[in-house]
């Protein structure tokens, strides 16, 4: 359920700094704080957390989800429809509340609410908060988001957290607690896989489930999605980072099914698991119902918000319009007839890079474009890195489910890219639980001595496993002779880490963007330290990455 409501700009403070520095001293007491403890003795209650996303310089869309009833669990149908009440305030204790509406938690809508709030000041730092309830009231915990620059505004800089592939089942979250725990941040940019849809001890083995999954069996229908995007939101890091930062999210294959493609997925049997369009349907409504993320285009997440002259956010959906992934050695990946973006999205993004005039194009993909080829690695060591892709074990040349498996696709952006002269463009990925550091080569074959295109930071998972999860190994050990071998065999890969948890941290100026990787220290302790690892950045002008000493503080 949407409500939508205008209300006059409020003047913002003349200084960005002023401002994220209170709001570092202020967020810990009414963020961190229990969801399930605002709640009346008999009235309803708040216990998946609030969240905000999609930032614009005039708004921002709030989140959360009122439980009426203690029956009235997640995907039960069950409950009344609940009147709620939202504001927007200058400050922590809403004495000065500048935007404030009503809207309704349906039962069909799984009692979720969205509130698309407008009408506020560019760069400025609000909180927000709902309440529930005709007679007994209650009061959800207060969140804090930041709206967007205007969008001709010569701002300073913006800066990203960057997250992917979050399995329940995997770890504990502590990456999206030490990202909440930044006061310096724009917004959280999550590229992908924030839920898993596989049944309880399939991915990883029962024998390694850190915590189940609810429901336990795999999810495939509406009522299932709902359960599952519930049980994400009861992670006390997850709650705290959507109450911190607003969240800008794209979907990958898992929030439908594995390897998932516009008339199915590898893991989706329809003779036993029903239709993939009544599933792929379901999957959507609960996403769209349980995420803070506005519909775009056909009811799909690609969309562009902008943050002031420096930088235009191109955020992709790969995949409701692509083609069946092909199989590995047909030649299928050349076909011009195949597609990752679909003729609609491709145009709209071309048309969207060449009539840019900001200083730099970020587009979030949630599959890799650099091309890699794994021929050179070791044999031992392709069945692991196949499994950890989700491709046929017997052998490994190129992975078909990112954009190596849809050659043509790529070929027409980045010639695009070079036609147009398009600069500082920068591929933000996630999808394959690896940290990498590419340049986008307009021809691999001959690179470096061949331009570059573009260039390409993709973050490691949250959670999910990698090469040293997969074989039980220690981290830095096994996987260092398969990354020295992508290394050699791809010129324009500058690094890669294939053993490290964590996430990344976008920094953005007129003169670079320079992404700064972090891992945690264990991902089955709720209580996991992080550290920073490596540092790459993109010069403006440049189309290459360089490594740098320190991350930016």
């Amino acid at each position: 359920m949407t409500s939508r409501q205008r209300f006059s700009p409020i003047s913002s403070p003349s200084r960005r700094t002023v401002v994220k520095a209170a709001a570092a001293t202020a967020v810990a007491a009414p963020v961190l704080g229990s969801a399930a403890t605002a709640r009346a003795a008999d009235g309803p209650a708040f216990l998946h957390g609030v969240a905000s996303g999609d930032p614009l310089p005039d708004g921002v869309l709030l989140w959360t989800r009122v439980t009426p009833t203690p029956d009235a669990v997640p995907g039960s149908g069950r409950g009344a429809d609940t009147a709620v009440r939202w504001e927007v305030a200058e400050d922590k204790d809403f004495a000065r509340v500048v935007a404030h509406g009503t809207t309704v938690a349906k039962a069909a809508s799984d009692h979720t609410v969205k509130a698309d709030v407008r009408g506020l000041a560019p760069a400025t730092t609000y909180w927000f908060r709902f309440t529930a309830g005709d007679g007994t009231q209650t009061v959800s915990p207060a969140g804090r988001t930041r709206t967007a620059p205007a969008a001709g505004a010569a701002t300073p800089g913006v800066r990203f957290g960057v997250v992917s592939c979050a399995n329940w089942e995997a770890g504990y979250f502590s990456p999206y607690r030490h990202l909440a725990a930044r006061a310096d941040l724009d917004a959280v940019l999550h590229l992908g896989d924030y839920i898993y849809e596989y049944a309880s001890g399939s991915y990883p083995d029962a024998k390694y489930v850190v915590r189940p999954h609810e429901p336990e069996h795999e999810i495939l229908t509406l009522a299932d999605y709902r359960t599952r995007h519930a049980t994400y939101k009861t992670d006390t890091d997850l709650q705290t980072l959507h109450a911190t930062h607003p969240v800008i999210a794209i979907w990958d294959d898992h929030e439908f099914a594995n390897d998932a493609w516009s008339g199915g997925a590898e893991n989706h049997t329809p003779g036993t698991e029903g239709s993939w369009a009544d599933r792929a349907a379901g999957a959507k409504q609960a996403y769209f119902e349980w995420m803070p993320v506005r519909a775009a285009t056909e009811g799909t997440v690609y969309r562009r918000l902008r943050f002031g002259s420096l930088a235009d956010l191109h955020l992709l959906d790969l995949r409701s319009f692509r083609s069946q992934q092909s199989s590995i050695g047909n030649g299928a990946v050349d076909d011009p007839e195949r597609t990752i973006t679909g003729r609609a999205q491709l145009d709209w993004l071309k048309s969207g890079l060449a009539g840019s005039d900001a200083t730099w194009q970020l587009v979030g993909t949630s599959v890799m474009i650099s091309p890699v080829a794994f021929g050179s690695v070791p044999a031992h060591l392709l069945e692991p890195l196949a499994e950890l892709l989700g491709l046929p074990k017997e052998g490994l040349a190129v992975n078909v489910d990112q954009w190596d498996g849809y050659t043509d696709d790529r070929k027409e952006l980045i010639s695009h890219l070079r036609d147009r002269s398009i600069t500082n463009t920068v591929f933000l990925t996630g999808d394959i639980h690896m940290a990498w550091a590419n340049d986008v080569p307009v021809k691999a074959a001959t690179y470096p001595l061949s331009a570059s295109a573009a260039t390409e930071f993709v973050v490691t998972s949250v959670t999910s496993d990698n090469i040293d999860d997969i074989l039980h190994v220690a981290p830095q050990t096994v996987s260092v002779v398969a990354a020295a071998a992508v290394k050699a065999a791809n010129r324009h890969v500058k690094w890669v880490d294939m053993d490290s948890h964590g996430y990344g941290v976008l920094d953005v100026t007129a003169e670079r963007s320079q992404m700064d990787y972090y891992a945690v220290s264990d991902r089955t302790k709720r209580d996991a330290t992080s550290a920073w690892t490596r540092s790459y950045r993109t010069l403006s002008g440049t189309q290459k990455v360089e490594r740098v000493d320190s991350p930016v503080h």
